[in-house]
């Protein structure tokens, strides 16, 4: 199977935080000591190195892991989990992932999104004799709800998303209520910022511990911040960060990864639990 690509380069990772931080190209210039035009051309998807690491600490960024992002020196390390099936669909000019997390014994499975197209999640549950008992949103913005009807209509199956992004198709409920799907517990924790409410599950029962999290974190990135750029960072480390290091990150987009990784090849977030643990 061909690699996932990372969602973001470095242009898009330095464009997010500029954004977030409402600064511009003079305004970081001048303090990283880099002209305006050197900010833009790297914007522009023009790596320069010693740019990167110059502008990196003016936006709280990690300079290793950009350089590295750069490079295109790092990528997640494959990972394969009995229970977990990944989809990856065409949407636009993207990719999406949605997911199927399922109980052998039970045969019982749970949806986390729908992806542009679900047509496979749909062959992936009859070809497994699986049957669906939940559909859980990580939010509702279009490329991750699109194939909700179909999922629904083919499954027969409710679904659900936080309350503060409710919508007809969906129950809401409240971040922090626990779902069960077979011998799977799955938490919900706010972790907003990119949306109103975003929510991202973490799942006890497989083999290792799962997270996922729909478009709060990247491989190497983070969701832009468009309702709130401080609680996107401030939720993604608190909620995501601070799981176990083993823990395996299931994002919207891109390839899957694990918080040990993020803590150091993520240049939003790379080196951040050494000096401020989350307690």
């Amino acid at each position: 199977m061909t690699p996932v690509p990372l969602e973001d380069c470095v242009a898009d990772v330095v464009g997010k935080a500029m954004r977030g931080l409402k600064l511009n190209d003079p305004l970081v210039a001048a303090q990283a000591g880099v002209t305006a035009a050197a900010v833009a051309s790297l914007r522009d998807g023009r790596f320069d190195e010693a740019t990167a690491r110059a502008i990196a600490p003016v936006l709280h960024l990690g300079a290793d892991a950009l350089a590295a992002l750069g490079h295109r020196a790092w990528y997640p390390q494959p990972v394969v989990l009995a229970g977990l099936a990944c989809f990856n669909t065409p949407y636009a000019d993207m990719t999406v992932n949605s997911y199927l997390a399922f109980d052998r014994t039970s045969g019982e499975a749970v949806a986390f999104d729908t992806g542009a197209d679900c047509s496979g999640m749909l062959d992936f549950l009859a070809r497994e004799n699986l049957t669906l008992k939940l559909i859980l949103l990580t939010h509702t913005h279009i490329d991750h709800i699109l194939e909700l009807e179909h999922l629904k209509q083919h499954s027969g199956t409710p679904a659900w998303v936080g309350e503060r992004e409710s919508f007809a198709a969906a129950q809401p409920f409240a971040a922090g209520r626990e779902f069960h799907c077979g011998v799977l517990r799955i938490a919900t924790r706010l972790t907003w910022g990119h949306s109103r409410g975003g929510i991202t599950y973490v799942i006890a029962g497989l083999a290792r511990p799962l997270a996922v999290v729909g478009d709060a974190v990247f491989a190497a990135s983070m969701g832009g911040g468009a309702v709130s750029y401080a609680d996107a960072l401030r939720t993604n480390r608190e909620q995501i960060l601070s799981l176990p290091a083993a823990t395996i990150l299931c994002p919207g987009h891109g390839p899957l990864t694990t918080v040990g990784e993020e803590q150091a090849h993520n240049p939003f977030f790379a080196g951040w639990h050494l000096v401020n643990p989350v307690v």
